[in-house]
């Protein structure tokens, strides 16, 4: 079966389209600059307190360990998060002050789903005793959106949604209305709510008269956080002023397996996507079943707050559902990524404090950081020019489509996965290049053995690449191998030099099988190079041999 022909022409092309591809992602996200870290650009510093000062010291590192998934889930956004003391947990993450950080870093993001009885959009059963309110069942009060409809997702068709209000995303638990004392716990005389579904389903149509009355006694905002009891209704507020009476919770925030933020796929709005555990499922199920094609509303609260309180117009029982809520993109990340990452064990003061800090290492570190891996990328240049004459200039093209293709995947990820370039990640780099140029070596030394052994260069091309192929792909899995064992078990400073450790092996990879080989491939159809010019670094002399295959000597016979 004969060899297909190399194209290394169209494979240069496909390269280059690709580069220009990425670079065009990298305009479109509008990150011409890495994102730094805090030894290179500083930051904020949050300071967390507890609210309680006999805090025991398990609670706290579970705290911080709650904490640092979250701002640091990738591993590769390096923020800082240590205990201090007996009470606090400081908080260092690179990049300029930000308030939703705050916000993320703060929010208990107890999260529990609980049905609604009456709320001031749909007064329902307290509307009959509430004093002075006009409202009657049913009636929704002018200029307040819809509810939003709660979807699992991939749902065939988005349902629309059939009574009164919805509530805007908390962007914070400290816009979280308070509860007067009446509100907080249950009031006197009351008779218990229980707390399976059913329970809930039926103390929702008719609560009892206790509840009733501290429902209509309070006032949003009210006086004191409300205590979100898992075993008692409970009143509160959203943030826009909507007054609520609750069940007991129907499913817990425990029974969440996974959260992430993503737009609907037939509109472009912003949703917290869901997936529940077993029980949550089956419970879910249970109420969606009840609720689907009421008017009855089902509330999402968080850390006390009602963010969505959606009708249910779909029987959701695979536990997949979405929260929606005008949620803006950063609202909806942010979210998510607190309920992902569960809930905190240690309530902390309000208001936080939060300090802008200055870089901690100096600039002339960033400056010598710099120039070390300039003087270090020129020294390998000039080495292989030296050495390999023309083919060098191979090395070079490669090295500096290496360095071009790794700064732009940089700038990609600082924009979308939140990476910061630190100086460890900047060592990183550093090495890479060795690693990249040792490539280059191999298949080179490969060549010139293959012309030793009495091939032409074309030829040599070939046959060197097949063996030196195998050699290099066996020393990068090595390198990569090193890089994800640091990047697993390291802390994060070195989780920083083992992705950029990581990145520039697979972009050396990348380069040497779609842009060294084609090139070196293209380069040997050139009369310079195949009949072996003192200055292509394939001549007999810098081979070490009397004449090259394939090239008349000069007298000879013709």
């Amino acid at each position: 079966m004969a060899r297909k022909p190399s194209r290394p022409g169209r494979t240069l092309t496909i390269f280059g389209l690709c580069m220009v591809v990425l670079f065009g992602l990298v305009a479109l996200a509008g990150q011409w600059k890495p994102s730094l870290g805090l030894d290179l650009q500083g930051g904020q510093r949050i300071t967390l307190r507890a609210a309680d000062n006999n805090v025991p010291q398990s609670q706290l590192k579970e705290a911080a360990k709650i904490i640092n998934s979250r701002v640091n889930g990738s591993g590769v956004a390096e923020a800082d998060v240590t205990t201090q003391g007996n009470t606090n947990i400081v908080v260092e993450i690179p990049g300029h002050s930000n308030q939703g950080l705050v916000d993320v870093v703060q929010r208990q993001a107890q999260l529990r789903f609980r049905l609604v009885a009456c709320s001031t959009q749909n007064p329902g059963p307290c509307a009959a005793t509430a004093p002075g309110n006009g409202n009657l069942p049913g009636v929704t009060t002018p200029n307040r959106a819809a509810p939003q409809g709660l979807l699992k997702p991939g749902a065939d068709k988005v349902a629309k949604p059939k009574a009164a209000a919805t509530t805007s995303p908390s962007a914070s638990p400290s816009a979280s209305p308070s509860a007067t004392p009446e509100a907080s716990t249950a009031p006197e005389g009351d008779q218990p709510a229980g707390t399976s579904v059913d329970d809930a389903l039926k103390w929702s149509k008719n609560p009892t008269p206790a509840w009733v009355a501290a429902y209509n006694k309070a006032t949003c905002p009210l006086a004191q956080a409300p205590k979100d009891d898992p075993k008692q209704p409970m009143v509160t507020c959203d943030k826009d002023g909507v007054k609520y009476l609750l069940s007991v919770p129907v499913v817990e925030g425990t029974e969440l397996k996974n959260a992430n933020a993503g737009q609907n796929q037939q509109s472009i709005d912003w949703e917290v996507q869901l997936a529940l555990k077993d029980q949550g499922t089956k419970a879910f199920g249970q109420v969606s079943q009840a609720l689907v094609g009421t008017q009855q509303q089902f509330a999402i609260v968080l850390d006390g707050t009602v963010i969505s309180a959606p009708t249910m117009d779909a029987v959701i029982t695979d536990g997949r559902a979405s929260i929606t809520g005008n949620f803006k993109e950063a609202e909806a990340r942010e979210l998510a990524t607190s309920l992902k990452f569960g809930a905190l064990p240690v309530a902390f003061e309000k208001d936080p404090k939060n300090d802008t800090i200055g870089p901690s290492l100096a600039g002339n570190q960033l400056s010598a950081g710099i120039w070390a891996g300039i003087v270090g990328l020129l020294v390998v240049m000039l080495y292989c020019l030296l050495y390999y004459r023309g083919l060098g200039l191979v090395v070079v093209a490669s090295l500096l489509v290496a360095g071009i293709l790794t700064y732009g995947l940089v700038l990609l990820l600082s924009k979308g996965a939140g990476f910061t370039l630190s100086l460890p990640g900047i060592a990183g780099l550093i090495v890479a290049v060795g690693i990249t140029a040792d490539s280059f070596i191999v298949y080179f030394e490969r060549i010139r053995d293959e012309m030793r052994d009495g091939k032409s260069m074309r030829v040599a091309v070939e046959t060197g690449w097949k063996r030196a192929r195998n050699t290099c792909l066996a020393a990068d899995t090595v390198s990569l191998l090193a890089a994800v064992v640091l990047y697993i078990f390291a802390i994060d400073e070195v989780r920083g030099f083992a992705f950029t450790l990581g990145l520039s092996t697979l972009v050396d990879l990348v380069v040497f099988f779609w842009f060294t080989k084609p090139m070196v491939s293209w380069l040997a159809r050139f009369k310079f190079f195949n009949q072996g010019h003192k200055l292509s670094g394939l001549d007999a002399e810098n081979l070490g041999v009397d004449h090259l295959p394939g090239v008349r000597m000069a007298g000879a016979n013709r």
